[in-house]
């Protein structure tokens, strides 16, 4: 008994713990004793308990939150709505009393935000003082307090994201009467805010404070208001993060750029509304990218503009001393593509009225007043420079948006067909398709490759502006009945082969491939009846002979070196004919031409501007730089890939009777091997120097001794693959067709 009684008595009775309300009263209240009872303020706030008693305070309502129901609002919480805390420590937080004490303040109500599941924001002793600490973010550029204002305002922002129609909330209105800064008035709010629980009513508050709107109760909520009239309405939650972009701190920075992001997109109209009208964001997106522009040196290799690896906004970390060893103003390009990358971004997230507004935006203060002077230049290495930047701009951009204003900056917003009279109604576009035939070899193909890459790009107003407006009418057709229509002997060239047997071309074709159907494919309706086989076969080798047959024999050189035939052109063909068609779905390019009674065949052709130069310098194959005709014939292909009846028609079909004057792609090409036919014979040993020449551009054979004719036999080449490419297009996209037929 003595041993289990000394073993009682040496046991530590331990105190009851306090209930979680009077331990979170005890810490509330130890900090407002601290002002009450404190004369010397100019401590540091670490100096002081307070850090310690606001950790502690958090941590009872995170613990509250976890023993309750969800959603349940505990007494700790409710204590901290009714007696406006947050009000208090947004007082204290601005007068910064004690040193330090903002950056608590700031941590707190992060924390706080972050850390409550329930929803607090609805709670007007929640948002209101939110609203009052975010005016604070941001007013000073590189404050001690800048890394918790961004954290503050993300989590905002975040909450937002969750709760998009709470941001109603943060559409103030500017004709509410400002806070009062005077000092007195400042003193007056910290002696309200720092006296002692009296005990009073919520009501006997509210009676002491007219100016504050009233609460049904102490945990009350509040329904934010649609703001219609958003241009009378300040969004100073943009603000402050705008002005922590202009941080010299680079994490500040591209965290500030991720809670623009997240506004930018919140589906409210009234906040988009507000975004663009009242607050400086679209001078920030244009400021800054032109800023990146200018700081560009002004002549640089095009080579390195295309190669430099691709970027994503907010990690453009480098290192100056390694990109200058690089190339020089890799770091200026790196900083400029970057900021390209984030407008490209925030403009394809942005709600669809914001997004339309900033793409203009960027379209008249950058594309149109820092990029059109660029490219209107007559100095060839700014042209090349400025050109080559466009090119990597193209390429880059990929909002639905921003990709429009940039088209109609480029092309212009025409619709009508073109004429002779009108081509040059545009100036930079007339000058830019005329760089396709620059002086300048260099000028010519970075112009082609611009057009390349945007052809590509899902816009159908490209593809409208350049080709398509010229070809709705068909008169390109003679005006008469195609009975006598000329057919090519369908002889088999020793390259072609039984293509139908093609395990690639079995039945794995995807439904993009096939979703025009195989009416979209069939030419003029006037086609003699051995054209058309029922069974496609015979048309299908007609017309893959007819650009394989194109060539003499004379002239070719592939099948003397292994792997370079025709059906090495069939697998890229199918490839890019499916992702084209991809991209087309969405247009309305299905059925057949338009039937030929209803075109207007008696209207004067003009193939357009841009075929027009695309023509004349494939005319010229034989007389062109290796390089030149390379990029000619890539864009050409492009065009040729497009699932399109009538390009489809007046590029790939070698049976229509053209009208008086016309040409095409095909009948452009007959010149050319009618030119070759002439020339060949004026060349000793032609074929062995062709041969020699494949070679070397295959690199199977050494560069040795110049070879005569260099330029024509370079081109025979590219003449020759590009007639095999044509034919393995046209046999995919007649494959397709049928694929899909019923």
């Amino acid at each position: 008994i003595g041993s289990k009684l000394s073993e009682i008595v040496s046991t530590p009775v331990l105190a009851p713990s306090l209930p979680l309300q009077e331990d979170f009263v005890y810490h509330w209240k130890a900090i407002t004793h601290y002002y009450i009872e404190t004369s010397d303020d100019k401590a540091p706030v670490t100096d002081t308990n307070i850090p310690s008693h606001l950790e502690q305070m958090l941590d009872i309502l995170t613990q509250e939150e976890g023993e309750r129901e969800s959603g349940e609002t505990g007494p700790c919480m409710e204590y901290l709505l009714h007696h406006k805390i947050l009000e208090t420590l947004y007082t204290l937080g601005k007068a910064d009393c004690p040193p330090g004490m903002k950056q608590q303040v700031l941590t707190f109500y992060t924390k706080l935000l972050a850390h409550i599941r329930q929803p607090l924001l609805p709670h007007i002793n929640v948002h209101r003082p939110v609203q009052k600490l975010v005016r604070l973010c941001g007013e000073v550029l590189a404050a001690p307090t800048e890394n918790e204002e961004i954290q503050f305002l993300c989590i905002v922002c975040a909450k937002l994201k969750q709760d998009p129609y709470l941001v109603n909330f943060f559409l103030e209105n500017k004709s509410k009467r400002p806070e009062i800064k005077s000092p007195e008035r400042a003193k007056e709010l910290k002696q309200n805010a720092l006296a002692p629980d009296t005990g009073q009513s919520a009501a006997e508050q509210r009676a002491d404070c007219p100016g504050e709107p009233q609460a049904a109760a102490s945990a009350s909520t509040s329904s934010p208001t649609n703001n219609n009239n958003s241009s009378s309405s300040n969004y100073n939650l943009v603000t402050s993060l705008l002005n922590l972009t202009k941080s010299p701190d680079g994490r500040i920075v591209v965290k500030a750029c991720e809670g623009l992001m997240l506004l930018v997109s919140l589906p409210e109209p009234a906040a988009a509304k507000c975004l663009t009208e009242n607050t400086e964001l679209c001078e920030l997106l244009t400021d800054r990218l032109v800023s990146f522009y200018k700081a560009l040196p002004q002549s640089m290799d095009p080579l390195d503009i295309e190669t430099v690896e691709s970027v994503n906004w907010g990690l453009d970390v480098y290192n100056l001393k390694e990109d200058a060893a690089v190339f020089t103003g890799k770091g200026a390009l790196i900083s400029f593509l970057s900021w390209l990358d984030y407008c490209d971004q925030l403009i394809k997230e942005a709600h669809k009225s914001a997004a339309s507004v900033m793409a203009k935006a960027v379209r008249e203060r950058f594309f149109v007043s820092v990029m059109e002077p660029q490219l209107m230049q007559t100095s060839e290495v700014g042209i090349l420079t400025s050109t080559a930047l466009l090119n990597r701009i193209i390429r880059q951009v990929t909002s639905e948006a921003l990709l429009q204003e940039m088209v109609y900056f480029l092309l212009g917003e025409e619709k009508e067909l073109e004429t002779q009279a009108t081509i040059t109604q545009n100036p930079l576009r007339h000058r830019l398709i005329e760089h396709c035939d620059h002086l300048s070899d260099e000028i010519s193909i970075m112009t082609l490759r611009l057009f390349e890459q945007l052809i590509q790009k899902p816009n159908q107003h490209i593809l409208h502006s350049l080709v398509l407006r010229n070809l709705e009418e068909r008169n390109y057709l003679e005006n008469k009945p195609q009975d006598e229509r000329e057919t090519m002997e369908n002889g088999q060239p020793h390259d072609a082969v039984d293509l139908e047997e093609d395990p690639l071309f079995g039945d794995d074709l995807s439904p993009e491939s096939r979703l025009l159907g195989s009416d979209w494919l069939s030419s003029s309706p006037q086609q003699s009846p051995d054209h058309l086989k029922s069974d496609g076969k015979t048309e299908v080798h007609k017309i893959v002979n007819s650009f394989l047959c194109l060539v003499p024999d004379e002239a070719k050189s592939s099948y003397h070196v292994e792997g370079t035939g025709y059906d090495t052109y069939l697998r890229d063909a199918h490839r890019q004919f499916r992702d084209y068609c991809g991209v087309c779905q969405q247009w309305d390019w299905r059925g057949n031409p338009k039937p030929f009674e209803k075109c207007n065949l008696d209207l004067p052709f003009f193939e357009g501007h841009f075929l027009k130069v695309l023509f004349d310098r494939m005319g010229r194959i034989l007389d062109q730089p290796y390089d030149v005709n390379l990029q000619v014939t890539a864009v050409l292909s492009k065009l040729s890939l497009l699932p399109h009846p009538h390009l489809h028609e007046y590029l790939l079909d070698p049976y229509i009777s053209l009208a008086p004057g016309c040409r095409s792609l095909f009948s452009v090409i007959v010149r050319v091997v009618g030119d070759l036919m002439l020339r060949i014979h004026r060349i000793p040993d032609f074929t062995p120097k062709l041969l020699l020449v494949r070679k070397r551009l295959l690199g199977l054979e050494p560069e040795g001794i110049n070879v005569d004719h260099m330029t024509l036999l370079e081109g025979v080449i590219v003449l020759e693959e590009f007639c095999k490419e044509l034919a393995a297009i046209a046999f995919v996209k007649y494959h397709a067709a049928a694929s899909s037929s019923p």
